[in-house]
């Protein structure tokens, strides 16, 4: 049986999944424990967090695709009797959701495009950070909003401080995250970039991301090893807590930093951190290239670049990131920099 009374429906990627959090916590403080739906690969980001009752999975490219999966899953979620629906996610098939889920309030951002179908329709905020955003779904605006948290239990931590064991790792490595679904936001030079570096260094990222990591790790064999698709979520961001630094492109793995406490250097390409998905540490850094009038070139970033230049990208240089690594970790880092290779 069903306890809890409010649903949240937010079926975006990875990241967008991680700076939720803030707004669960906030929800779940007002309403007790919530439910929520999201897709299969973000499932166990959630299935830890204290204000999460339960995580609802919702496999929309893959087994409940088409009008006839979103059909089973609102009859379901019906049968759940929500008083109360919260729509971070801005889609039209999650506002046809939280219709068919029968939620008698169902709340979500003006611009939204099945907006017409809410019962409260807030005007989403123009700047800051996005989870600072997402909270305006719950009426708070805060001088100090609390950061987006990952609930890393036991298991997690074990699992890869077992890894690291396994390989010789001390804490205090530099982890890099070259990957992105979206082509144009991968930085190109991961792999100078470690060769440069004489910390050790530990590529993280999923399935897709292990031809990524092997370009890297074959450019400072012996002091760099390659961890994509070798650990689940939770455990991928167990690992980056142990990290002193994390440097990636504006994808997931900034937000899963951000969400352990680990210092990030983000590499920002196509889109720019002012669209509200940058790191927010007091320790983190931004990598970008000004004056460039194409950026940003789309909220997401393209997969290709639209003028065949991709100049925002091949054009930050290593000597540029290698030196933000250095000011955050220091040490190691800073000592191995190399002249002249």
């Amino acid at each position: 049986m069903n306890t809890s009374s409010t649903l949240v429906i937010q079926t975006a990627f990875l990241g967008d999944v991680v700076l939720t959090t803030p707004l669960l916590s906030v929800l779940a403080e007002r309403y007790g424990p919530v439910d929520v739906v999201t897709t299969p690969a973000a499932a166990p980001l959630l299935e830890s967090h204290p204000a999460v009752a339960e995580v609802v999975r919702y496999d929309k490219r893959g087994a409940d695709a088409g009008l006839g999966g979103l059909w089973r899953l609102g009859l379901l979620l019906r049968q759940r009797r929500y008083r109360r629906a919260f729509l971070p996610h801005r889609s039209l098939r999650t506002a046809v959701l939280a219709l068919l889920a029968g939620a008698t309030e169902r709340t979500g951002f003006a611009d939204a495009a099945g907006a017409v179908t809410y019962t409260n329709r807030i005007p989403r905020p123009r700047g800051g950070q996005e989870s600072d955003r997402l909270l305006a779904l719950a009426d708070v605006s805060s001088v100090h909003p609390e950061r987006p948290r990952l609930s890393l239990t036991t298991a997690d931590r074990a699992a890869a401080a077992e890894w690291l064991r396994e390989r010789g790792i001390a804490p205090g490595f530099v982890a890099m995250a070259p990957g992105s679904i979206w082509g144009t936001k991968r930085w190109p030079y991961y792999p100078e970039l470690a060769a440069v570096l004489g910390a050790p260094i530990v590529v993280v990222g999923g399935r897709d991301d292990v031809a990524l990591g092997t370009a890297v790790t074959a450019a400072a064999e012996g002091r760099s090893w390659n961890a994509a698709g070798e650990l689940g979520l939770r455990a991928s961001a167990a690992l980056l807590e142990r990290a002193s630094v994390l440097v990636t492109n504006d994808s997931a793995p900034l937000h899963f930093a951000t969400a352990v406490g680990t210092p990030v250097v983000a590499i920002f390409g196509p889109t720019v951190p002012e669209l509200g998905f940058g790191p927010r540490g007091p320790r983190d850094a931004v990598v970008q290239q000004s004056g460039l009038a194409c950026r940003p070139c789309s909220s997401h970033g393209p997969r290709v670049c639209p003028l065949g230049h991709h100049r925002c990208m091949l054009e930050l240089s290593v000597e540029r990131v290698a030196a933000a690594v250095c000011g955050i970790s220091g040490g190691e880092a800073r000592r191995a920099i190399r002249t002249g290779d």
